[in-house]
């Protein structure tokens, strides 16, 4: 059974379609990134899906259960770590879960959660002393409450230092391995390449590709990147090396070529550079879920100008 199941999912706010006719289908035990610039219509998605906004038409499956006639039955199944968040100051970490817990009418162990979270020593400390990275995890371990099926979390690495989204990626692996679905979305590719099964990118509302993120390589042209470097290299040799066949791009780097391959091998490339400048080395280098995400979004923006 599918976690979520969106089928043509459309929001509209008066002129403006927010997320328009999306199908997209998250299975049960992933880690699933979803993605997408500014303003695609990640959060309102979200925001349908936890039954905080009634969709325009459309149908959102959550669990099994039809996200709006049935949002009581599915807000009982998943944890969320919103975006904007909030904790008391004045509170303690211990407090703050126990509050969660006793909302949720769960009998969880408030200190057991704060150690999935690795705060358990900062349990009895008031929240106002607690650093971004800890705050953040305090109101994760709140989201841990009743060990949902699913888990929603809305840019869980923004604010963080490299070991607190280290701390982060970690604690997400572990409750995967607990058995629980985890739907993020972010905007920190590093993050999202480092622990996600599948992703989903979307712009402008619309699903522009999901797939594995090696699945997005071999589909698009920059799978691979060649930094070749030459016995001689000036502006002529990069006129003919970006005029071969299978060449996507050619530019200088510094004192070598950097060369996308598009749909040949990338040793018939390297060869033909050969017969031009006279290959002295070079390495390959996959392209980043950046330079993915950077391709796909700008081909749906070039399609539409």
């Amino acid at each position: 059974m599918a976690a979520i199941e969106l089928e043509g999912l459309t929001k509209r706010f008066g002129d403006v379609v927010a997320v328009d006719d999306l199908d997209l289908s998250v299975e049960e035990g992933e880690i699933f990134g979803f993605l997408g610039p500014n303003g695609a219509g990640k959060s309102t998605t979200i925001d349908i899906l936890l039954d905080f906004l009634r969709p325009t038409s459309g149908t959102v499956t959550v669990l099994g259960h039809d996200a709006q006639s049935e949002g009581l039955a599915v807000r009982s199944r998943i944890g969320v770590l919103p975006d904007a968040y909030h904790v008391y100051d004045r509170l303690t970490g211990r407090q703050h879960v126990e509050f969660a817990i006793e909302m949720k009418g769960a009998d969880d162990g408030a200190q057991a959660l704060l150690e999935r979270v690795r705060i358990a020593d900062a349990a009895d400390r008031k929240a106002g002393g607690y650093s971004k990275g800890m705050r953040q995890r305090l109101v994760l371990a709140m989201a841990l409450v009743g060990d949902p099926d699913l888990l929603v979390l809305d840019e869980p690495s923004t604010g963080l230092d490299p070991n607190g989204a280290r701390e982060m990626r970690e604690i997400i692996r572990e409750e995967n391995d607990r058995g629980t679905t985890v739907f993020f979305s972010s905007h920190i590719m590093e993050q999202v390449e480092a622990v996600c099964d599948r992703v989903a990118i979307i712009d402008r509302g619309r699903l522009v590709a999901v797939d594995t993120i090696d699945g997005l390589r071999d589909s698009t042209e920059t799978g691979e990147t060649l930094y070749v470097y030459v016995t001689e290299l000036d502006d002529g040799i990069l006129e003919r090396v970006g005029g071969l066949e299978g060449v996507g791009s050619a530019a200088i780097d510094d004192d070598r070529l950097r060369v996308t391959v598009d749909g040949v091998s990338k040793f018939a490339v390297l060869h033909a550079i050969d017969e031009i400048a006279g290959v002295q080395d070079f390495s390959v280098v996959e392209s980043s879920l950046e330079d993915l995400f950077v391709r796909y979004t700008n081909e749906v923006s070039e399609v539409e100008a």
